[in-house]
């Protein structure tokens, strides 16, 4: 299993749900199975655990065991899924928000853009949207907005020139087609760091991604028990701020309510005052994992 994917910051993030043996959990991202295999070595005979994914490549990677419940779907169906089941409120939820290692490693998937293959980047095969669809079809400033805000590129406008003057020519349907298509306005000296934001954005949008996350948090919300435990590794400044404001006040702007006496109205109680992120022993063994950041919180 280590194959498919690398599990990030494993041992804080799971000791940061505080299990209790005889609890329900939700890993959100299941991919590999690592988080969820720590979780169940901790889990007694009476505790459940409900992995979530949208990705049925990932279900070759299901262990057999009794306790273990696969969910075939995107997290931000969380709550209805879990209902489905009999099951209404859950001891804590973990989520590693990253792309896994398959994903990049699977060229044909077109994640990455080292290497030619299908523009796709669909998590859930049976999705309607292509990446190649987006490059193709989206209107120029529909894209300059989406390499801005997904991608976090410094001039998205000339970015989107680019696709759209080279998709007048020709279809753009490679991933080798589209670093070609933006030859032109990327930068010599950060071309990975250009080409890793061009194609996080398009993931992003694809996938539609910040939606889902959203949708899960709030409906973790509801989901967990008092005393119940949110875990979230992040990887992007996009993820970790909706992860870090959502946490801190119970919205995605941050901004924390307060009663008649001026006391904080908050939904958590904060157990990371600053993100975790990993050792220099985890660094140097999995290179992919230095942008992770971990959150936690108990519900009050």
């Amino acid at each position: 299993m280590s194959q498919y994917h690398t599990p990030v910051l494993l041992k804080e993030s799971v000791g940061l749900l505080g299990i209790d043996p005889a609890g329900t959990y939700v890993d959100l991202t299941f991919g590999g199975g690592g988080h969820s295999r720590r979780i169940l070595e901790e889990l007694g005979p009476e505790g459940r655990l409900y992995a979530f994914d949208q990705d049925r490549d990932t279900l070759a990677n299901a262990p057999a065991d009794g306790r273990f419940h696969y969910v075939e779907s995107n997290f931000r169906f969380l709550r209805g899924a879990l209902r489905l089941r009999g099951v209404t409120e859950a001891d804590g939820i973990l989520a590693d928000l990253g792309v896994s290692s398959h994903h990049f490693d699977a060229v044909e998937r077109g994640f990455s853009f080292r290497g030619e293959a299908p523009l796709d980047m669909r998590m859930n095969q049976r999705g309607g949207l292509t990446a190649a669809k987006v490059v193709n079809s989206y209107p120029a400033q529909t894209l300059t907005q989406l390499l801005g805000d997904w991608g976090e590129l410094d001039t998205p406008w000339k970015v989107a020139n680019c696709i759209v003057r080279a998709r007048e020519t020709a279809p753009i349907q490679t991933t080798a087609q589209l670093v070609e298509a933006v030859r032109p306005c990327t930068p010599k000296k950060d071309e990975s760091k250009f080409l890793t934001k061009l194609f996080q954005a398009l993931r992003i949008e694809v996938n539609g991604e910040m939606e889902a996350l959203k949708m899960a948090l709030e409906q973790s919300l509801r989901v967990l028990r008092p005393g119940g435990r949110l875990v979230v590794i992040s990887y992007h400044s996009l993820e970790d701020r909706l992860v870090k404001n959502f946490l801190r006040s119970g919205n995605f702007a941050g901004a924390v309510e307060k009663d008649f006496y001026g006391r904080a109205l908050t939904p958590f109680e904060i157990l990371t005052r600053k993100a975790v992120v990993p050792s220099d022993e985890e660094l140097e063994r999995n290179p992919r994992s230095r942008s992770a950041k971990l959150r936690a919180a108990v519900k009050r």
